[in-house]
């Protein structure tokens, strides 16, 4: 009779999973190690790679099929599982979620730099989706969140500005200090505005602890969460 497969729960990460990932890895049974994973361990893996790909929006891939993306990061976490070790205070949900996301920023920032290089420079300067409408407070790209904690005027058009040189960094080529406030400050010309040194260090500075207390969040928790600010 053929082995019946336990239902799959709405949690589909389980403490269960966890021992089925231990047994695999302690298993000398090459069949053996493949009836567990197939049974008890592919399933939370498919869902834990689409939760993540979805939640963090990791779009930017070489695969039309959001599910063979999922199966190159799920191939990367078998050759990872034997590193699993729960005696060292380790849970195998947080364990292999992070290897997840760290795999897939690296993905998917390398798949985002081929669409930047690959395009024309002077559509990337007419790309409206990184546009920030201050009067309203909306914003159309993650890094225009931060826009928000400034108020409305310069302010918050020079913070814009220094963002769009992360938006367009790698088309910068040149980082030196001196070089980035001229940028800053032409931008900042096109919109009729002159703007001081002083003040665009100290809105750099303000967007750097920003940016500083939200990044050690992140790393934290696995989110960010700008309403804590």
């Amino acid at each position: 009779m053929a082995k019946k497969r336990k239902k799959k729960s709405k949690n589909y990460f389980t403490n269960d999973t966890e021992i089925a990932i231990v047994r695999y890895n302690n298993e000398p049974s090459s069949k053996i190690r493949s009836d567990i994973y197939r049974d008890e361990i592919h399933y939370p893996f498919f869902k834990l790679t689409e939760n993540i790909i979805h939640t963090f929006k990791f779009y930017y891939t070489e695969v039309d099929n959001i599910e063979h993306l999922q199966h190159e990061v799920i191939t990367f976490l078998l050759t990872k599982m034997h590193l699993f070790n729960p005696e060292n205070g380790a849970k195998a949900y947080s364990y292999f979620g992070t290897i997840v996301k760290n795999w897939l920023i690296i993905y998917n920032n390398k798949n985002y730099a081929k669409r930047v290089q690959s395009a024309p420079v002077d559509d990337l300067y007419k790309d409206e989706t990184y546009t920030v409408t201050i009067e309203d407070e909306r914003v159309t790209d993650d890094l225009s969140y931060f826009i928000v904690f400034f108020p409305k005027g310069k302010d918050a058009q020079i913070a814009d500005a220094i963002l769009e040189l992360f938006r367009k960094r790698e088309n910068i080529e040149i980082f030196n200090k001196k070089a980035l406030y001229i940028y800053i400050r032409e931008i900042m010309a096109t919109n009729g505005l002159e703007v001081k040194t002083p003040k665009i260090t100290k809105i750099a500075n303000r967007l750097y602890g920003l940016f500083k207390n939200n990044y050690i969040f992140f790393l934290e928790t696995g989110y960010i969460n700008f309403e804590r600010n």
